[in-house]
């Protein structure tokens, strides 16, 4: 059976990036289109007008409620929608559509939760980046028992129906690490893919994410699924 993927992008005050890119993944989709579905978690400018000028499914949060709670609502969309696989990606146009969409055509099977890698050093990505991605990589790698090459990339291909079937509870950043964990104590295959990525100048560079603050709830989250699990 064919696999069946939409593109999701959880988006919160991108409006005035959104609408290219959501250009980009309909013209290198012509042949094999996709639904783009874009969550608008909250934002106040114009990301929801924008992403329907542009072509996409918006679905809006009345207020900001995290990217986790983003990406889970896209999900289930893409569940309900009757999709195989959901390929994420971030709206600060760091990931290449291109890149995207080699995940969504690649061959593994739709179950498995597939994971972009970045060279965060060739990519000259800014140092405080670099390392609370290398700290959240050894950190993650320890507990899981497998080795994690890049846990904070937004780039991914989620089997849909993963994320509750795993009862992952995080609604912000740590989303992405919690699902990690819990993924693999539940036997999901895990596959990573190297993938390009691109920072623009800083000038133009869009981050919601705080170095220092939410690596610490990332870490705040691991440790209570840690404790958890402990109980069972």
């Amino acid at each position: 059976m064919p696999l069946l993927a939409s593109v999701v992008i959880p988006c919160y005050n991108y409006g005035t990036y959104l609408a290219a890119a959501v250009e980009s993944v309909q013209r290198q989709t012509l042949a094999a289109p996709f639904e783009i579905i874009i969550v608008d978690d909250g934002s106040t400018d114009q990301t929801s007008i924008a992403a329907r000028q542009a072509g996409a499914e918006v679905l809006r949060h009345d207020q900001n409620r995290g990217k986790g709670q983003a990406l889970k609502t896209g999900l289930d969309w893409a569940e309900a929608g009757g999709y195989h696989a959901a390929v994420t990606l971030d709206a600060d146009g760091q990931h290449p559509v291109e890149e995207a969409l080699r995940l969504a055509f690649c061959p593994l099977p739709c179950d498995c939760l597939l994971l972009g890698v970045r060279d965060l050093r060739l990519a000259h990505a800014p140092m405080s980046h670099r390392m609370s991605n290398a700290i959240s990589n050894r950190f993650l790698s320890w507990f899981s028992g497998v080795r994690l090459l890049d846990t904070q990339c937004g780039l991914r291909r989620y089997p849909v129906g993963l994320w509750s079937a795993l009862n992952v509870r995080d609604s912000g950043y740590a989303f992405e690490a919690e699902i990690l964990l819990r993924a693999v104590w539940r036997g999901t295959r895990i596959e990573q893919l190297p993938v390009s990525v691109h920072y623009p100048p800083r000038i133009h560079r869009v981050s919601h994410f705080d170095s220092v603050r939410d690596p610490a709830r990332i870490v705040r989250r691991v440790v209570m699924t840690l404790w958890e699990r402990s109980r069972r």
